[in-house]
């Protein structure tokens, strides 16, 4: 008996987002296709993701010593963005664990009710001097609870 078939991914409204950062694309983000290409999508997800936790003083990039790794990450993509656009990334938390947190971003033109394409990444979080994971500090865990 086979798996049933996931349902395809659809676009979402902006209302399951919990904070939103607006990203001007630049003019090196198009592809030969004309559009921006796959790679900058992650690097927005990763933007959105720490500029948060760094601004709401939850994550010390130079001298923490908690520090997240990415272990897993994916996105579906429902429509071109091309250079001048601005792009809105809304963010949400969908799972604390011990050591871990699962951050689900979708991304919006510029005042478009749906996500033009939406994605998720997994942080492990470690130890900065031996890489081992370790619990989530007290600080981060809060910033992460306003996102669910």
């Amino acid at each position: 008996m086979s798996e049933p078939t996931p349902p395809k991914p659809q676009p979402e409204g902006r209302g399951g987002y919990k904070a939103f950062r607006t990203i001007t694309t630049r003019w090196m983000d198009n592809d030969a296709y004309g559009h921006v290409n796959n790679v900058v999508y992650y690097s927005w997800f990763d933007t959105v993701v720490n500029a948060h936790l760094i601004e709401q003083g939850a994550l010390d990039i130079h001298h923490g010593e908690t520090i997240g790794l990415v272990i897993e990450t994916q996105c579906n993509y429902f429509a071109p963005v091309e250079f001048p656009q601005a792009v809105e990334a809304g963010l949400r938390v969908a799972r604390i664990g011990n050591s871990s947190v699962r951050y689900e971003v979708g991304l919006f033109i510029a005042g478009e009710p749906l996500t033009v394409a939406k994605g998720h990444f997994v942080h492990v979080y470690v130890n900065r001097a031996d890489r081992r994971p370790t619990q989530l500090p007290q600080r981060l865990k809060a910033v992460l609870e306003t996102l669910q």
